[in-house]
């Protein structure tokens, strides 16, 4: 279905001149075809639906508290990504478990399909760790903060899985694919399109997954970019699709046949999630200075949670009783991760030291011991 949401205010570009979007679920719980991705969401069974709403619910209670928790003194930052669950969880349900995620510093619910702990984040944040968790267990990289070198990474890891013949055996066990992840502001960066350009020339098996919020911080994305995002890898032999990110059937179906395109040594390929960031760019932010609360109710009816209760209450035999459940498991884990990120012990200064190199260097070890002589200097003027 080609979806009549329009690209924001001011945008520059004609309704006429947008690309077709990928619709599945209307704004008010119904669903449409969309052609060749219906296949997929065929797949999709009624406990696989509400696996995604309660996957999406409980990932925007992660985000809620992440946010309080700044604002009470616990964090030092916090990236909100309110609006931006389907996308997410959209695309780490379609991905398999070898394929390897590249984030940014705002994919909270990527990192909740790859078994991250809530707490491990919000370790980040708090300062207790520079990453958290082990890239290679969870096949996701540590956040990045650096705007579009994570395109990069990713790109050159998907150079390797060819390299290594992973790519395009027809063994779904083994075929892999790199996921690259940024939003509509990092298009701006050269990083992406370097990236771009790597990932076409040696046919790698790399998905750019952008997901286009509408904001880079204050700047909407008609000001941005003079083309639609999902264009952006054309001229670099990357195909791209733009889908509505609020719906999770259609995020879900067009993940699931772009991976398998990719996992298949098709080459690379974009997905823009056409989505809002309803909340502030980050905890530093305030969106009140520059967008207006009209265009922001737009997207609260656009919701992608009510919107996936909406079919189930509809279309399913989904009670109220599984909603309920839901809303209690969120309220739990929000103690939870309240209780145990107040509780954080202190780490050891040291630690920085720790995982630096991969193997032994003679100038962190000449740093490490620097910064030990430094502590005991304290307990030795204590001593004295």
């Amino acid at each position: 279905m080609t979806s009549n949401i329009s690209v924001g205010t001011g945008a520059a570009h004609s309704q006429s001149s947008e690309p077709r979007m990928i619709q599945m679920l209307t704004e008010d719980g119904n669903r449409v075809e969309s052609g060749e991705y219906d296949a997929f969401a065929a797949e999709l069974t009624d406990e696989d639906l509400r696996g995604f709403y309660r996957d999406m619910v409980l990932v925007r209670r992660i985000d809620a508290e992440g946010a309080a928790l700044q604002r009470q003194g616990q964090l030092g930052l916090w990236a909100p990504l309110f609006g931006q669950e389907a996308a997410q969880i959209g695309m780490g349900r379609a991905a398999r478990p070898q394929d390897f995620v590249f984030p940014t510093y705002r994919e909270h619910g990527l990192a909740y399909t790859r078994g991250v702990e809530p707490e491990t984040l919000l370790s980040i944040f708090r300062g207790q760790n520079h990453g958290g968790w082990d890239p290679q267990e969870h096949r996701f990289h540590t956040y990045t903060i650096v705007i579009g070198s994570q395109a990069l990474h990713a790109t050159g890891y998907a150079m390797g899985i060819s390299m290594d013949g992973d790519v395009g055996t027809g063994d779904i066990e083994r075929d892999t694919v790199s996921i690259a992840c940024f939003g509509d502001g990092a298009t701006s960066q050269g990083d992406v399109s370097e990236a771009l350009t790597f990932a076409g020339a040696f046919h790698a098996p790399v998905l750019f997954f952008c997901q286009n919020n509408q904001w880079a911080i204050s700047e909407p994305t008609h000001v941005q970019s003079a083309a639609p995002l999902s264009t952006r890898g054309e001229g670099f032999g990357v195909p791209g699709i733009r889908v509505d990110g609020n719906d999770i059937i259609a995020m879900y179906s067009v993940a699931r046949a772009s991976l398998d395109s990719v996992r298949a040594g098709h080459g690379p390929m974009l997905i823009e999630a056409f989505t809002y960031r309803r909340g502030a760019h980050t905890t530093a932010d305030d969106p009140t200075k520059y967008r207006d609360k009209a265009e922001e109710e737009i997207w609260e009816d656009r919701d992608p949670i009510t919107r996936l209760k909406a079919y189930l209450g509809k279309h399913t035999e989904t009670s109220d009783e599984f909603f309920a459940e839901v809303d209690a498991e969120a309220d739990t884990l929000a103690a939870r991760i309240r209780h145990n990120c107040m509780t954080m012990e202190n780490p050891d200064g040291v630690e920085m030291f720790a995982h630096v190199t991969a193997e032994p260097h003679s100038l962190v070890d000449e740093e490490r011991a620097e910064f030990l002589a430094y502590q005991a200097s304290f307990a030795d003027a204590g001593e004295a």
